[in-house]
C-alpha cells in the first residue's frame, strides 16, 4: 500500500528542504507529533535515527525512524521496521520557479505472517493515511513559507 501527496511550497528549495528534514523541530511544526528524541549524534544524514511520538487514530504511538537516503535539496527517505511491517516515507524536492514542488510517498510492506493478515485492513485505511500525510505536508508547507 502506498499513498502520495504533492504540493507547491512558496519557498526556495534550500529553505524548503531544511524545514522538511529538520527532525529536531518537527514536534513544533507538525501538529500530530508530540515528541522527537534524536538517537544519533552529529549532523543529519544516512543512518541518523530518531524516536518519534505522535498521535495516530486518537492514540499515542512511538516509532524509531531512520534516514535511509539523504541527498540535500533533492530527497530523503525515512524508514521504520515495526510490528512485522516495513514503513518508508520518501520526500522528493524539485525547483518550481522560485518555489519548490514537494512529493511525499508513504508505503507499508507487510513482512510477518501476522502483518500480512492485516493487509486488507490497510487498504481500507488508505484514505485515512493519505489524510494524515496531507496534514503533515500542510504543516510543513506553512512552516517553510514562514521561514
Amino acid at each position: 500500500m502506498a499513498v502520495t501527496v504533492t504540493q507547491r511550497v512558496e519557498a526556495p528549495i534550500d529553505k524548503t528542504f531544511a524545514v522538511y528534514s529538520d527532525v529536531n523541530n518537527a514536534a513544533g511544526r507538525i501538529k500530530g507529533i508530540r515528541k522527537i528524541e534524536l538517537l544519533t549524534p552529529g549532523p543529519l544524514g544516512v543512518g541518523t535515527k530518531f524516536r518519534e511520538t505522535r498521535v495516530m487514530f486518537g492514540k499515542e504511538a512511538t516509532e524509531t525512524m531512520e534516514f535511509s537516503v539523504y541527498e540535500p535539496n533533492r530527497r530523503y527517505d525515512l524508514t521504520a521496521d515495526s510490528c512485522g511491517a516495513f514503513y518508508r516515507t520518501e520526500f522528493r524536492f524539485e525547483p518550481d520557479g522560485n518555489a519548490t514542488r514537494v512529493t511525499a510517498t508513504f508505503g507499508v510492506e507487510a513482512r510477518s505472517f501476522y502483518a500480512k493478515l492485516f493487509k486488507p485492513l490497510a487498504w481500507l485505511m488508505r484514505g485515512m493515511m493519505k489524510k494524515c500525510l496531507q496534514q503533515d505536508m500542510d504543516d510543513l508547507k506553512a512552516a517553510a513559507e514562514r521561514a
